[in-house]
C-alpha cells in the first residue's frame, strides 16, 4: 500500500493496532497486513522503535491503523457493514468479533475489543427492508429492531406476514 492508495480509512488505536489488524485477517477474507512501520523517534504516546503504524486491509478495504494514544477512542458514528449470504456467515463473523471480548449491541452490530463497530448483516435483511412491499419490509425492519444478531430466517417469517 505504501505510495500507491490514495485515499483508506485511518482508525485511531491506543498502542495496538497491530493486534487489531492481525485479529482483523484472521476472521474476514480478503484480509492482509501489509506492513508495520516503527517510530523512528519518541512520540508523545510512544518511544522510539514502537509500533507507530499499520497498513492492512478489511475485505479489500485499505486501512491504516495509527497508534496515536487514548485521546480519540473509536465511536459508533464509524463502522464497517459487512454483507452476508448465509446464517453460518452472519454467525461466523460475528461470533468471532463478540468471543473475542466483544460486544453485542442492537440490530446486527457489534464492537470488537478495540472499540470498532461492526454491522454484520445479511442480505436477506437488506433485500427486504428495499422491498417495493413496503408493508413487509415494514415487518423485516420491526424484527429487526428485536434482534441484536440478525437471524434470517427471523427476518424472512417476518417480510412474509408469518408470526411466531
Amino acid at each position: 500500500m505504501t505510495g500507491v492508495t490514495k485515499a483508506r480509512i485511518c482508525l485511531w488505536y491506543n498502542g495496538d493496532a497491530e493486534d487489531a489488524a492481525n485479529f482483523y485477517s484472521t476472521v474476514f477474507p480478503d484480509t492482509r497486513v501489509v506492513s508495520v512501520q516503527r517510530s523512528p523517534a519518541d512520540y508523545p504516546d510512544g518511544l522510539l522503535g514502537n509500533v507507530l503504524v499499520v497498513e492492512f486491509s478489511v475485505m479489500g478495504i485499505d486501512c491504516i491503523g495509527l497508534n496515536g494514544g487514548d485521546q480519540f477512542p473509536q465511536s459508533e458514528s464509524f463502522s464497517f457493514q459487512i454483507a452476508t449470504d448465509t446464517q453460518e456467515e452472519t454467525d461466523r463473523y460475528w461470533n468471532a468479533i463478540v468471543d473475542n471480548d466483544g460486544q453485542e449491541s442492537m440490530c446486527g452490530w457489534c464492537k470488537d475489543k478495540w472499540g470498532l463497530n461492526w454491522q454484520i448483516t445479511p442480505r436477506a435483511l437488506t433485500n427486504a427492508m428495499s422491498s417495493p412491499d413496503r408493508a413487509a419490509a415494514a415487518r423485516a425492519m420491526q424484527a429487526m429492531m428485536t434482534m441484536r444478531k440478525i437471524d434470517i430466517a427471523g427476518i424472512e417469517a417476518a417480510f412474509a406476514g408469518e408470526t411466531a
